[in-house]
């Protein structure tokens, strides 16, 4: 049985008392324990990189299965597991399912620097993508800041790149990375197998190398 599902707010949040955001992971910090080497560092199993880890290393405050309006597509080629990245097109038509984490905006800030490829410890400006709902931080294709809208009157966060999903050529995801979307949607929304699989198995990028069976059988 699915889990109960929040609802999104309006995005538009006042920049002052956001000191606690909601950080909405779509890729493989779907799963806690992934998210977990980004509050307080190592290297992910299956996974080539070591992360440093955040300035506040505790587990989040709350945590609550959201949808995500737009759609999650694979593209370029990911160094830390190889094969195609998870990105989010907030434009694109339909839902994506993800995880909503309460973190301090601190963590946010060194969780994003992590992504980014920038050593965590400096407090993102939250101004820009509190009021418009975008804020471009940089080239890089995890430092667009996106504030799809907001929970229990705090903004919801995440990052992805600055393109659409039309925009870039997609990529098959490795297994690893692969593996570890699916237990996230397993654990954070209940789903069962099949349903995962079937997900998983849409995805632009996805779609050119994973069956839905293939991708049930990493679970």
């Amino acid at each position: 049985m699915s889990r109960q599902l929040r609802r999104l707010g309006p995005g538009r949040v006042e920049a002052a008392g956001t000191e606690y955001v909601w950080y909405a992971a779509y890729g493989s910090n779907l799963h806690h324990t992934r998210l977990g080497f980004y509050l307080r560092g190592g290297k992910p199993p299956g996974g080539r990189r070591t992360y440093p880890g955040c300035r506040e290393p505790q587990d989040p405050a709350r945590t609550e299965p959201i949808m995500l309006p737009g759609q999650v597509y694979f593209a370029l080629e990911s160094p830390a597991w190889t094969g195609g990245m998870a990105f989010y097109d907030p434009g694109a038509r339909g839902e994506t399912p993800a995880r909503a984490y309460l973190i301090s905006a601190r963590q946010f800030s060194d969780i994003a620097a992590q992504e980014m490829h920038r050593p965590p410890g400096v407090d993102l400006d939250l101004s820009g993508v509190l009021a418009e709902g975008r804020s471009r931080m940089g080239p890089g294709c995890y430092e667009t800041l996106v504030c799809p809208g907001s929970l229990d009157g705090r903004p919801v966060l995440t990052f992805t790149a600055p393109w659409g999903m039309g925009d870039v050529a997609w990529r098959p995801p490795a297994a690893a990375y692969l593996r570890w979307l699916a237990s996230g949607l397993q654990v954070s929304h209940a789903w069962p197998a099949a349903r995962i699989a079937a997900h998983l198995a849409r995805r632009p990028g996805a779609a050119m190398r994973w069956t839905a069976a293939e991708i049930a059988a990493l679970l």
